[in-house]
């Protein structure tokens, strides 16, 4: 059982609160004169770089902060969870989205059972029928190859895979397995979503993966139904089986659906859904596009972080040093927010995956016990490419409020650009500002700078850059499927590693419930208004009006709801 003492009554957790007071007295200027400091917070792993040198921390904070690990239990937590325990206590279940991406051979028990085995035999059920559909021999109802996947699902059954599949598409060792071939995805469930997923696209062609695991989910089973409507109002009622499958574990709501239970790819209740991505809720839609040999290589990156997670020293581990690194920057300095800035437009989904991991997983006021925390946890999580966040959110970064920033460079582009007579290439132009920005924020710039520059006095005191702004950097050797499977998993368990020294639940989310459940009592009274007349009721004054006014606006809604898909 988990301890009911929270971690910021340890001596350890005071004393780090007492020494962030003294490194707030020193300017990243002067931590970064130490060479020797700055070489000690270079890590390096499997060709992947992390500097975390321009971080406002010294060996001191480092050697703190893992006292912190030793008291908050982080080594334990972690094998508790690498060996299947209950660690999601409130709903009584293992953790083990590392079982997902584990090598067949593996031993990863829950209640008592290896669960590799099943996982593998998911796999290979994936393997044999994306490669039946990708080579023709599973075809339509009318016996066209079906070249294009729509992936419906929301949350963690939609992000995931939506980053995994924007940063494969331009990796050149798998754009030919991927040509004429179209991988779209439908989360929301405003129409207009639905109507940009089928644009373009012939239902004859068209193979629907319906992610879901219970079958229930409220947004994702009404696109699936209109998807279903598409499909059928153009070859039938029949064509729904060779033309939708699904990802679940609900095979009676599958089969009544219209879907053979035969084409429903199963996964556990120990994956939560934000983790999900290397199950058939990501690999089967990817697989389709890709092929599974490329899917492999990305699991088989991820498997080599949860190893290297679970068995480097503390000093040398990436996850554990990142997430203590945030542990420090938010309870202890006092900065809430994390930047996320990769600069390579192929990661351009990743910041808003690692959003619903990081925001969804720590977002919690109470620790595992249900005691209310007298601090904050859980970081705002946000982010954008470079360089074209250097011209959105930057001028705030340098000049506002102080941000700590994850800078994310490739050392080799995916697809590099050489011009006769410039000076760099297009890569090395990118690169040049991933490696000066974290100098910008950490140094800044003084009004004696300025002042030698002659800069007039009256633009001085706008033109001064405090510094003093911490960030840390990843290089990544490339971004192939193997380099995205390490990314995916350094965040997963950096996240990880914040909520066990947090001594809070990563793995529930009981904060998106109730939402849902008001949202289902605006549903009835809509039903109510649009059938029969009844006045809203029930609600209060604000969201009476606005209902009110909804209803008289859009009173051209038939009350007796025709079949009526988008036309684009």
């Amino acid at each position: 059982m988990a301890s009911s003492t929270l971690i910021c009554d340890t001596q350890p957790w005071k004393e780090l609160k007492a020494h962030a007071e003294e490194v707030k007295k020193t300017h990243l200027r002067d931590l970064l004169s130490d060479d020797e400091r700055s070489q000690s917070m270079v890590v390096e792993f499997d060709g992947i770089l992390l500097d975390y040198s321009r971080q406002q921390a010294t060996l001191e904070t480092r050697e703190k902060l893992f006292k912190l690990a030793e008291v908050a239990s982080l080594k334990q937590k972690i094998s508790r969870m690498y060996n299947g325990e209950h660690i999601n206590s409130t709903e009584n279940r293992s953790v083990l989205h590392v079982a997902l991406r584990a090598p067949r051979d593996a031993v990863i028990q829950s209640d008592g059972k290896n669960v590799v085995p099943d996982v593998w035999n998911v796999l290979d059920k994936i393997r044999e029928f994306s490669e039946r559909v990708r080579c023709g021999s599973w075809v339509g109802a009318t016996g066209k190859e079906l070249k294009d996947v729509v992936a419906v699902g929301i949350g963690g059954s939609f992000l995931g895979p939506l980053f995994v599949h924007t940063a494969l598409q331009t990796d050149p060792e798998v754009i030919e397995s991927a040509r004429g071939r179209q991988l779209r995805f439908l989360a929301n469930v405003d129409p207009i979503d639905v109507a940009r997923n089928i644009t373009g696209l012939n239902p004859e062609t068209t193979l629907v993966v319906i992610v879901s695991k219970t079958f229930t989910t409220a947004e994702t089973m009404l696109n699936a139904r209109t998807l279903r409507e598409w499909i059928s109002s153009a070859l039938g009622p029949s064509a729904v089986a060779k033309h939708m499958v699904a990802v679940s574990t609900n095979l009676t709501l599958v089969e009544k659906f219209g879907i053979d239970p035969n084409n429903a790819f199963a996964f556990w209740d120990w994956v939560g859904g934000r983790y999900s991505v290397c199950s058939a809720v990501g690999v089967l839609p990817l697989s389709l596009q890709y092929g599974f040999s490329v899917i492999e290589k990305f699991l088989k990156g991820a498997s080599s972080i949860d190893q290297h997670m679970y068995s480097e020293p503390f000093e040398r581990n990436l996850p554990v040093l990142l997430g203590l690194l945030s542990v420090w920057n938010v309870s202890f300095l006092g900065y809430p927010a994390r930047a996320i800035l990769p600069y390579s437009q192929a990661l351009e989904k990743f910041a808003p995956h690692i959003q619903q991991v990081s925001m969804e997983s720590n977002g919690k006021g109470v620790s595992i016990d249900g005691v209310p925390l007298p601090f904050e946890a859980g970081e705002i999580d946000f982010g954008e490419p470079g360089t074209n966040g250097q011209h959105s959110f930057y001028q705030l970064i340098h000049q506002g409020r102080i941000i700590p920033c994850d800078f994310i460079g490739v050392v080799k582009s995916q697809q590099p650009v050489y011009l006769r007579g410039e000076v760099v290439s297009n890569h090395d132009e990118l690169m040049s500002n991933f490696f000066a920005q974290p100098d910008a924020l950490a140094y800044g710039k003084t009004p004696e700078q300025l002042e030698k520059e002659n800069v007039p006095p009256h633009l001085v005191p706008h033109k001064t850059f405090s510094g003093n702004r911490p960030s840390l950097s990843l290089l990544l050797p490339s971004l192939n499927a193997y380099n995205i499977g390490q990314l995916l998993a350094i965040y997963e368990h950096r996240i990880a590693v914040e909520g066990f020294v947090w001594g809070i639940n990563s793995f529930d989310q009981w904060g998106v419930e109730l939402g849902k459940s008001l949202a289902t009592q605006v549903r009835k009274q809509l039903h109510a208004s649009r059938t029969k007349g009844e006045p809203v009721q029930g609600f209060n004054f604000s969201t009476t009006a606005m209902l009110t006014r909804y209803l008289q606006a859009s009173a051209d809604v038939p009350a007796d709801l025709p079949t009526r898909l988008p036309k684009i």
